[in-house]
């Protein structure tokens, strides 16, 4: 597993951004852990979080793309961080954009902030954690709204690696359906190679009674 995305999941630990315990998530799943990005709250891990984006996002897509664009609300701040970090690390400077929930009417107008998206871009999708992939369907349609734009991808910073409508996992079948390039910062069974047994900060994270619990919410909702 490469450096970084060690890095990531042990960043992700310390910001309490990863947790372990009896969570259920929005589609009524009880699980075993939980990834809430809303725990992201200084500027120095924003700032974190975007090199990790950017990492991900040039090893998966390269820089061959225009805008990045992320999907109120969270979506907002991740596309500016990773924007700033394809900038620092790669030299290219992609634009960013987003999407208001309501379309404002004065002002800047429109549904977007950010940079307009026109005829011809080439946009990635930027966001949190996909389970079931609503979201993404929601966008799609936004971006095709606004002309001829080309989607080359969507990253996420976690793949949960859960079944979406069928028995593949709900990110390959995002990828399947709008015809695009998926990809992950890191996956939960990345996540659990690095921290189970093994201990962090003098405690190990992910124990045996742990894995056994991951282990059953996988046989019941794993993508197969």
């Amino acid at each position: 597993m490469e450096a970084y995305k060690q890095e990531f999941i042990e960043f992700m630990v310390d910001a309490g951004v990863l947790r372990f315990g009896d969570f259920v998530t929005k589609s009524g799943r009880k699980t075993p852990f939980f990834v809430n990005t809303g725990f992201y709250r200084t500027g120095s891990q924003l700032k974190k979080l975007g090199e990790y984006y950017a990492q991900a996002i040039a090893d998966r897509f390269g820089t061959d793309f225009d805008v990045l664009f992320g999907p109120a609300y969270k979506g907002i701040p991740l596309s500016v961080a990773a924007a700033i970090g394809l900038s620092e690390l790669t030299g290219k400077d992609v634009r960013y954009c987003a999407n208001r929930k309501e379309v404002k009417d004065h002002g800047d107008k429109g549904i977007l902030l950010g940079s307009p998206i026109a005829d011809g871009d080439r946009v990635v999708i930027i966001e949190d954690v996909t389970t079931a992939g609503t979201s993404i369907r929601e966008t799609v349609p936004i971006l095709k709204a606004q002309g001829q734009v080309d989607i080359v991808g969507l990253v996420v910073s976690v793949d949960r690696m859960e079944r979406g409508t069928g028995e593949k996992s709900a990110l390959d079948e995002i990828g399947e359906t709008f015809g695009m390039k998926t990809c992950a910062i890191v996956t939960m069974a990345e996540v659990v190679e690095h921290l189970y047994n093994r201990p962090y900060k003098g405690k190990v994270v992910i124990d045996d009674t742990l894995k056994a619990a991951i282990d059953a919410y996988y046989e019941q909702y794993g993508a197969r």
